[in-house]
């Protein structure tokens, strides 16, 4: 019996790339031109009616063209939203579906980079997609099988992020950690290495909580202010007031709820909230954020602000609001960013510290964290690491592509 040709799939809540073996190294596929990561993002342009994603997506939205942008599909498996049909302009669609398209289309460049047709794929998937419901938990796992069935593969075999990370680590001897924290979650592996290189995993465990919950607190906390959260409402029938209802604010700032906050009930209460506003002006920004479709707009804005106050040396900087207003910005310094995200840190941490308890590792024992995704770059990410694990060292160099690389090396022998 012939092995099928399988293609290893890192489906990332922000980004996405694909690969296999050549030898014995990774082969990551050129999804665009000069780019082996691709932004898991769509845009349904309204005229002509196609779907584009990555780059062309987010140059679509840049660029103010019609239509319908969405990132963080991942976000929404084992979640109702995931099946509810909806109307996208002139078609009928589900998320699904959405999602297939996309894997399909990464099924087609990798076919033509490589010259080979790939019937099976090896995906990545979190150690839990939600870790306080293990009901959507399971139902995750099942909704991303469909969406790969879905985009034409004959079969799937999935492996935990993390794991796949310590595949594509350099080899060193004694005991590892690998923190990766991804778009939507935070996952561990603990693993160790004999001198001649040979891996025994240990623990994996992790959480549902990762960068777009810190672009989301960021929003919450220095943005959503400058649109009327926490504003007094008036009583259309009397004089008492109470603060705007917090709804629509933070479903503003969650990227995967942005596109169903565009719906005519979600306007009309924007335009009430500003009708009876104590401060009228802030409320009208939120009118026109929902009104001109700027909500993912805003939240690129965050995502950027967040990266300049994380660079080294940054004392002093801002969330760049020109699209809105000229001259707005909210301050973002370090130290506010850092308060701000205190609280998912320290969540995170913890999670890292179930995991070693899971095999009764103590933290002192750690040699190396190998961090892994964008988001573990963070300055208080590594500080909360270091004062974890006190001995270890922190290792990066392959933190954006270190799950790609992992799941291209185990791919020809998922289904072996």
């Amino acid at each position: 019996m012939s092995i099928p040709k399988t293609l290893g799939i890192d489906f990332g809540t922000s980004n996405s790339a694909a690969g296999l073996a050549i030898g014995d190294r990774p082969w990551l596929v050129e999804m665009e031109p000069g780019e082996t990561t691709l932004p898991t993002a769509v845009f349904f342009e309204e005229r002509p009616s196609r779907m584009r994603i990555g780059r062309s997506a987010t140059r679509a939205l840049i660029n103010g063209d019609e239509g319908r942008f969405m990132r963080a599909l991942k976000s929404l498996l084992g979640t109702p939203l995931l099946r509810e049909e909806r109307r996208i302009y002139s078609e009928k669609t589900d998320f699904i579906q959405i999602i297939a398209r996309f894997l399909s289309e990464v099924k087609t460049r990798a076919e033509t980079a490589s010259h080979q047709t790939f019937t099976h794929a090896l995906s990545g998937r979190p150690v839990h997609f939600h870790s306080s419901d293990p009901d959507r938990d399971a139902q995750a796992e099942i909704d991303l099988r469909d969406c790969y069935l879905a985009a034409g593969f004959e079969d799937v075999q999935f492996l935990y992020e993390p794991e796949a990370a310590v595949r594509s680590a350099a080899p060193a001897p004694g005991m590892g950690l690998i923190v990766d924290i991804g778009g939507g979650t935070s996952d561990f592996t603990l693993f160790e290495q004999d001198p001649a290189g040979a891996t025994r995993i240990l623990a994996s465990h992790g959480l549902r909580l990762g960068g777009t919950d810190f672009d989301r607190q960021i929003s919450i906390d220095h943005v959503m202010p400058l649109l009327g959260r926490g504003s007094q409402i008036r009583n259309a029938f009397g004089k008492d007031t109470l603060p705007a209802p917090n709804r629509l604010f933070n479903e503003l700032a969650t990227w995967q709820m942005i596109p169903f906050l565009y719906a005519a009930d979600s306007r009309r209460a924007a335009r009430e909230l500003a009708k009876y506003a104590q401060d009228p002006q802030r409320l009208d920004r939120l009118v026109s954020v929902l009104e001109d479709e700027l909500g993912h707009d805003l939240a690129f804005a965050v995502e950027r602000g967040k990266i300049r106050a994380n660079e080294p040396g940054t004392d002093v900087s801002r969330i760049d609001l020109r699209i809105l207003e000229r001259g707005l910005a909210a301050p973002l310094t370090t130290a506010q960013m850092q308060t701000s995200l205190a609280r998912m840190v320290a969540a995170i941490a913890q999670s890292a510290a179930e995991t070693l308890s899971k095999a009764e590792v103590a933290p002192a024992r750690i040699d190396r964290l190998v961090m892994v995704g964008g988001s573990s770059l963070l300055t208080s990410i590594g500080e909360a690491f270091q004062h974890l694990c006190p001995n270890a060292e922190i290792e990066s160099r392959n933190a954006m592509t270190a799950v790609a690389d992992g799941l291209a090396l185990s791919a020809a022998g998922a289904f072996a």
